[in-house]
């Protein structure tokens, strides 16, 4: 099985030594994404909506340089600082993915990446 990294600057490039997504044969494995601005590199300024809404651009801008887009999500893993923001992240959520939707996990987590509220990596399939 052929083995490719996926690398876009329409997305925010990796802080560490990851691939903003690896694709596996029809498979790719998008890395977490929290609300960064491309351009600048920082935390988009804003409330939790503003945030989400960065957190799903940068997903489809690395969904979209592989090949695919968010309706090829078949999971997906949402990290939150504070719970209290998941129906804001369901109906978010639900502007970027279309039915069928993915399989999904949301986890409160005692911190993000940079101080972000908020963090999503999702895995496509392309096949």
């Amino acid at each position: 099985m052929s083995r490719q990294t996926i690398q876009t600057s329409n997305a925010p490039q990796a802080i560490g030594p990851y691939s903003q997504a690896v694709r596996a044969g029809d498979t790719v494995y998008l890395s977490g994404q929290i609300p960064l601005d491309p351009k600048t590199m920082q935390l988009v300024s804003g409330d939790i909506e503003a945030e989400i809404h960065q957190v799903f651009k940068n997903l489809a801008a690395v969904a979209e340089a592989a090949g695919g887009s968010l309706a090829n999500a078949v999971k997906v893993n949402v990290f939150l600082t504070d719970l209290g923001h998941f129906a804001k992240v369901n109906e978010i959520m639900a502007s970027y993915c279309t039915q069928p939707f993915p399989a999904r996990a949301a986890v409160g987590v005692a911190q993000l990446p940079r101080g972000a509220r908020v963090e999503v990596e999702c895995v496509l399939y392309l096949g």
